[in-house]
């Protein structure tokens, strides 16, 4: 089995929830399929979804809720 990265497509504020009542979008163990929300980037009080593009088990977050995440920034981890 090989493992891939979701990665932050434009930096901003990490989020794995909508809002903080939620439960996470996806906790580690989840299976995922490609299209799949596993958290939000915020910036400037826009929120953008964090998707899979890959189907498997999502192995582990590389960062927490809250995190400052770069552009290119590794956010978790997928087995397929």
């Amino acid at each position: 089995m090989a493992v891939e990265v979701v990665e932050a497509f434009m930096p901003g504020i990490f989020y794995r929830k909508g809002n903080p009542d939620d439960p996470p979008y996806k906790e580690e163990g989840d299976m995922v399929v490609a299209g799949d929300t596993v958290g939000l980037i915020e910036i400037m009080k826009s929120f953008a979804p964090v998707e899979t593009g890959i189907a498997g088990r999502l192995v582990r977050f590389l960062v927490e809720s809250e995190d400052t995440v770069d552009a290119g920034q590794a956010i978790c981890e997928i087995e397929t």
